[in-house]
């Protein structure tokens, strides 16, 4: 695991995971996967969509993630309330 990349779902993060954070995870994944710090001209184009496509799945899963015993906001309704 490359150690630049930070969990991102709470409580481990203290907020909402950024895009921000999830693009720079998703590069720091393809960074160490490719072994590229920063692709040649010839690999930009696949090294840009890899980094897209893993912060897409990375969005999905944390949105999907169910973190059991994490209080949610008074705001938020509970599942079964709904």
């Amino acid at each position: 695991m490359c150690r630049s990349i930070k969990t991102l779902r709470p409580p481990v993060l203290p907020h909402e995971a950024t895009d921000d954070d999830i693009r720079a995870a998703a590069l720091q994944y393809v960074r160490k996967v490719s072994g590229f710090r920063a692709p040649a001209a010839h690999n930009r184009e696949v090294f840009d969509r890899a980094v897209d496509e893993i912060a897409d799945a990375t969005r999905a899963l944390l949105e999907h993630l169910e973190v059991r015993g994490l209080r949610r906001p008074a705001s938020e309704p509970a599942p079964d309330a709904v």
